[in-house]
């Protein structure tokens, strides 16, 4: 990944399962989470959304090593996101979660080399649900599971409510078959979203460099619904003088935005460390007050930011409900600190196509 200036972008891929695993360092949209460290796993309750306390779902993942950084040789970003709708209300942050984590090349996990491009004799598990060192896995969402069940003792879960989920799905037609593999079938809980591996390729220099940003859906309604509203009350000219000039903005920065990514209109990942982020409006960007500093003091940076274009993929919709964002803008220490052999939580800023 690049650091200060070039902005890489990503896109989504179907790829075979085994790239998508652990040992491959992938970066990758949906599915299970491809662990880095296979050691404290983040905590349940720190996955759950902060709207509705549900768990959240794995989202993507991004592989960014550091340059120059032993202690960052592997280093990998996971975001997490809450699957109901209803919690995605403007301008509210809670239903997303994102940890970092980072190994030295040299470490107890991977082998010392890259791993060879070639398929695997015998293909890793892409749902394992027990990493290699022991710890139990979700078998609804791939995350820690401290939970088992009570009657058969081997499937794990990170919560109650996933294991109820679990249970209605199926789990209880073959929870007592006594198999070695029962614990091993995968039931579709319609959690997980569709899985796609993150190709990453730098954009191409234009003459035109903007400072704003968004998707480009929703402009066009943005302005009918604005002509609508004047035709059917009465506005004082003050107020009118007032909205000419706020569209007016808000119409430069969402032209900025589309001369930025017309050249690559389906990419679905920025990706500058040290950089700027696009927005997609002048309302709701955030100031440095509004990110919180690392827990170890140092400031937080942008590094990457997730287009709406991510949506398209998903397979989200629910009767006509379906989450949403403008942006979602990734914050990191800017330090990198040492994650002691853990996640750490970053920062996430959600910006919407419509901000009251």
């Amino acid at each position: 990944m690049a650091a200060g200036g070039r902005v890489e972008l990503g896109f989504v891929e179907e790829v075979p399962a085994w790239r998508l695993s652990s040992p491959y360092f992938p970066s990758k949209v949906g599915g299970r989470p491809a662990w880095l460290g296979r050691a404290r796993l983040p905590a349940p309750e720190l996955l759950h959304c902060g709207c509705c306390h549900q768990p959240c779902a794995f989202l993507l993942q991004v592989y960014a090593p550091v340059s120059g950084r032993t202690d960052c040789f592997h280093r990998t970003l996971f975001l997490f996101c809450c699957r109901n709708p209803a919690c995605y209300s403007p301008g509210d942050n809670r239903c997303f979660r994102v940890f970092r984590n980072q190994l030295p090349r040299k470490n107890d996990t991977y082998p010392y080399e890259p791993p060879s491009e070639e398929p695997p004799l015998e293909g890793p598990v892409c749902a394992d649900l027990q990493l290699q060192s022991g710890t139990p896995l979700c078998r609804v969402c791939g995350c820690l599971g401290p939970k088992t069940c009570a009657r058969c003792h081997k499937a794990c879960y990170c919560s109650r409510d996933h294991q109820i989920l679990d249970w209605k799905v199926g789990h209880k037609q073959y929870c007592s078959i006594q198999s070695d593999h029962s614990d091993a079938v995968l039931l579709d809980h319609k959690v997980l979203f569709p899985e796609y591996e993150i190709v990453i390729e730098p954009e191409e220099e234009t003459q035109e460099d903007a400072d704003g940003s968004v998707n480009m859906k929703m402009c066009a309604d943005a302005t009918a619904a604005a002509v609508s509203r004047m035709q059917l009350e009465c506005v004082s000219d003050e107020e009118l003088d007032a909205m000419a000039k706020h569209e007016t903005k808000e119409d430069k920065v969402f032209e900025a935005f589309k001369k930025r990514i017309a050249s690559e209109p389906e990419q679905i990942l920025r990706y500058c460390i040290g950089s700027d982020p696009i927005w997609i409006s002048n309302e709701k960007v955030p100031q440095e007050k509004d990110i919180p500093n690392c827990p170890c003091g140092a400031k937080r940076i942008f590094e990457f930011q997730v287009m709406p274009q991510l949506l398209n993929y998903l397979k989200a919709d629910s009767l006509n409900e379906s989450i949403d964002w403008g942006t979602l803008v990734v914050y990191t220490c800017s330090e990198h600190c040492s994650c002691e052999n853990k996640y750490t939580e970053e920062f996430v800023w959600k910006q919407d196509f419509l901000c009251t």
